[in-house]
């Protein structure tokens, strides 16, 4: 089964790291995304950018409003996610919790919804 591996943390955090702290960090991350492609669970996943560049859309009663930034203010916001694949959720959880923004954030571990492929015209 497929699981979304959301990444929850202070993006004030990152601002407040050295150059070195940064490299270091982007580092770690860049391990545990090796170590779950050599266990051949990695299916995918992105780093976000900043709340400040989202977009939230909503539709209400046929009228669609428009707001720059995140959906909701919290104090952790969602930096990226991995996608992958895993036998059950146990093995999902416990491949987040090798996740670096375990640390000092929160990972989300939510099923995906698998649907048939479709043929193609």
């Amino acid at each position: 089964m497929k699981y979304a591996l959301l990444i929850y943390g202070n993006e004030a955090g990152w601002d407040g790291m050295s150059e070195d702290q940064k490299q270091s960090l982007l580092e770690r991350y860049e391990r545990f995304a090796d170590d779950a492609i050599k266990r051949g669970m990695m299916r995918g996943g992105e780093q976000l950018h900043t709340t400040a560049s989202a977009t939230t859309i909503r539709v209400r009663s046929d009228e669609t409003l428009v707001v720059d930034g995140p959906f909701a203010e919290t104090k952790e916001q969602l930096g990226g996610f991995f996608l992958v694949e895993c036998k059950n959720v146990d093995e999902a959880i416990d491949l987040a919790t090798k996740i670096p923004g375990a640390q000092t954030g929160a990972i989300e571990v939510r099923p995906v919804v698998e649907r048939p492929a479709e043929p193609h015209p």
